[in-house]
């Protein structure tokens, strides 16, 4: 019996498992029973342990995947998608996620830097790409979540900026006349705010 639960975790594309994923995967079973599953998975090596409540299929599960199923609403942003646009240089190992509370964590030996958007804002999914298990920011929404949090941030290479794609998305900041105002300035000046 055991093995039809684990088949429907395998059938999966997704690579990371909360205990509620599991619980809503194993429809049939109560939260005891998920817990015993979950326990029985573990000691036998079937599922991967990522930290308390986060489980993987294995070791080579997709880490932004994890990053944005530790606290919900969460998409990835920041330096995470600037640096692999090359929009900043400065190589980050951390990974950068727009959530309701900042913090640092370590899950599975990944850094990972939470920081905290307003729930307007960050329920907003207006500039966010579904990437069918975790949600990303596009370039420019990522530069405005940036631009949002840091008064005085540089950034490297603004060449690869849709600025009619920021305007559109500056609205999602709620009019706020200092963003507008720093958007304007980074612009202007071609990268330092």
């Amino acid at each position: 019996m055991e093995r039809g639960h684990l088949k429907s975790i395998l059938r999966s594309d997704q690579t990371v498992f909360t205990t509620r994923d599991l619980h809503l995967l194993w429809r049939d079973a109560t939260p005891a029973a998920v817990r015993k599953r979950i326990s029985y998975f573990l000691e036998s090596g079937d599922l991967y342990p990522i930290r308390r409540g986060l489980y993987a299929k294995d070791n080579r599960y997709n880490r932004l995947e994890m990053a944005t199923r530790i606290y919900t609403p969460a998409y990835i942003s920041f330096e995470t998608v600037l640096g692999s646009a090359g929009v900043t240089f400065q190589h980050y190992s951390q990974i950068f996620v727009a959530s309701p509370s900042t913090k640092d964590i370590i899950a599975d030996g990944q850094n990972i830097s939470f920081l905290t958007l307003k729930a307007t804002i960050l329920t907003n999914f207006l500039g966010i790409e579904n990437k069918k298990y975790y949600a990303v920011a596009c370039l420019e929404r990522a530069l405005l979540d940036r631009v949002y949090l840091s008064r005085n941030y540089h950034f490297d290479n603004l060449d690869l900026i849709n600025w009619d794609k920021v305007q559109m998305l500056l609205p999602i900041y709620e009019g706020n006349k200092e963003m507008i105002k720093r958007v304007a300035a980074l612009k202007s000046r071609g990268g330092l705010m």
